[in-house]
């Protein structure tokens, strides 16, 4: 008796879970639990490629939506991993607070809980490759059409913000040129809006409304999580002008500069 092979999806979870364990148990011994991050956008694309790989068939709106996702995990991977000098602030503070059962702590509260938003979060991203629909619609072109801008957004935002960085005579100092005059966090808003054209593409295959769950759980994530607050906490005592620039400039979606 043949046994049936999980569904796409089940295949990504296992896939993420597997990423997460091994990754957990390279951060024990490095002692550095950010080296998670740097999976982040691998391990999305990768439940994504998987669900391609057992697709029935392939057409315009999969292809497409492969493409973007597979750049934007390069991009981010790479640059995630040109800013990775040892254990990030926030793992530092929660290695901190839970000393001798970080170890433990740490695989469900940051490895696993990744792996599952992983498995989760493309879930739009799964629905465009199992769909056998040969024709894109009017829903698509604009999901693509957010999908690339968010993705350009997010791409030149991390750009101006490295270069930035890379000049000694910017440290302490606060980035307000370019894409950061608009907007406190203008690569938050282009990954937001990136997931929010993948939900497009995937709703215009799958017609099924708990997909916007995506797009949700990552804006939510983003603004609450793991990006706005607490990224801005006590960021003033360190960066005295940045009160100025929190006055003057929009937190998330990017609006002319106020004076």
């Amino acid at each position: 008796m043949t046994v049936p092979l999980p569904t796409p999806p089940l295949w990504g979870l296992v896939f993420a879970i597997s990423g997460g364990l091994l990754l957990w148990l390279v951060s024990l011994r490095r002692k550095d639990a950010s080296i998670v991050d740097i999976f982040w956008g691998p391990g999305v694309a990768g439940v994504v490629d998987i669900a391609a790989i057992m697709a029935p068939a392939a057409g315009p709106r999969a292809s497409t939506a492969l493409l973007l996702v597979n750049i934007w995990a390069v991009r981010l991977a790479a640059h995630v991993y040109a800013r990775h000098h040892g254990e990030g602030h926030r793992y530092a503070a929660m290695r901190r607070h839970f000393g001798a059962r970080w170890s433990w702590w740490s695989l469900v509260q940051v490895f696993l809980l990744q792996a599952i938003l992983i498995w989760f979060i493309p879930a739009p991203l799964v629905a465009a490759m199992l769909s056998g629909l040969p024709v894109l619609a009017g829903m698509d072109y604009a999901g693509i059409a957010l999908a690339v801008t968010g993705l350009l957004f997010e791409s030149v935002a991390d750009f101006q913000l490295a270069r930035f960085r890379a000049e000694p005579a910017n440290r302490g100092k606060v980035l307000d040129r370019g894409l950061w005059s608009w907007s406190r966090h203008p690569n938050y808003f282009g990954e937001a809006l990136m997931w929010w054209g993948f939900f497009l593409i995937g709703f215009s295959a799958a017609h099924a409304w708990w997909l916007i769950l995506s797009p949700l759980l990552v804006t939510f994530l983003l603004l609450q999580v793991s990006g706005i607050t607490p990224m801005e906490h006590g960021i003033e005592e360190r960066r005295p002008a940045y009160a100025d620039y929190r006055r003057r400039v929009s937190a998330f979606v990017p609006l002319p500069p106020g004076r």
